[in-house]
């Protein structure tokens, strides 16, 4: 069996805010196209179009409709819901690894990703087992298991521009609710956050000590305002670019106005 590294020189991984995520699934085309236009054999996909579609996904977003408990006498708030995104969270007690009889699982030592050594693996299925989370996937077409890998050929790859050296998912979240760093560093941008925001573990009860945090939703309707408090933060984007037709387009203008 895989043996786990006593220590790791860095914790890098995920910080998801289920405060503002809205369940958009870019995170999921993003993560499905990077992966299977890059880094290992693609995740493929069976019958996409027919009656009965199944896939290889490494991020997946699930929804949940939650209903906030009565606090302090109150009536309890209204439901709201809760988008939750999904994937490996690179546990430092990861038991997929230990459990891999082939050494295929494996947890680095610089930076505590966990990978899945393809060439090794035979597709028992194991690692799926062992994981709490769910996050393994067996690709039915290459046969192996599959999982997030943080991007790792992403992060360190010098040839791209510097914004562009995080996880796929990172850099395409419209709502900016995925964050990516060092959660080893106390000192870091997501550990700030996860000080900040109370950041929780998912599942903590498992022992797995998963280094993907979690950001816990706050009740919508306590931060309700009246309507001519609210401020629309789309506004300063849907302002028109000019206030006055030029050239072709005023003339066009002027031209309708006549008929």
């Amino acid at each position: 069996m895989t043996q786990l590294p006593t220590h790791t020189d860095k914790k890098l991984g995920l910080v998801i805010d289920l405060d503002t995520c809205v369940g958009c699934h870019a995170c999921v085309i993003s993560c499905k196209g990077w992966n299977t236009e890059n880094y290992g054999a693609p995740l493929s996909d069976q019958d996409p179009y027919g009656a009965d579609p199944s896939g290889t996904f490494l991020n997946r977003v699930h929804s949940f409709e939650v209903q906030p408990p009565m606090l302090r006498n109150q009536p309890a708030g209204d439901a709201q819901l809760v988008h939750f995104p999904k994937s490996c969270l690179h546990c430092e007690d990861a038991p997929c690894v230990t459990v891999c009889p082939t050494g295929a699982s494996y947890k680095r030592v610089e930076d505590g990703i966990v990978l899945v050594n393809e060439s090794d693996c035979i597709g028992c299925g194991l690692c799926a087992w062992a994981c709490p989370y769910g996050a393994r996937e067996l690709d039915l077409a290459e046969g192996v298991m599959k999982k997030c890998t943080l991007c790792v050929d992403r992060i360190y790859n010098e040839n791209l521009p510097e914004e562009d050296r995080e996880p796929a998912c990172v850099r395409t979240c419209p709502a900016g609710a995925r964050h990516f760093g060092d959660l080893g560093d106390p000192d870091s941008d997501v550990s700030l956050l996860v000080a900040a925001r109370g950041g929780m573990d998912l599942m903590p009860e498992q022992g797995t000590k998963p280094v993907n945090k979690y950001l816990p939703p706050r009740p919508k309707d306590q931060l309700a305002l009246p309507a001519d408090e609210q401020i629309d933060i789309l506004a300063p984007f849907l302002e028109p670019v000019a206030t006055e037709a030029k050239g072709f387009l005023s003339w066009l203008d002027k031209t309708l106005e006549k008929l």
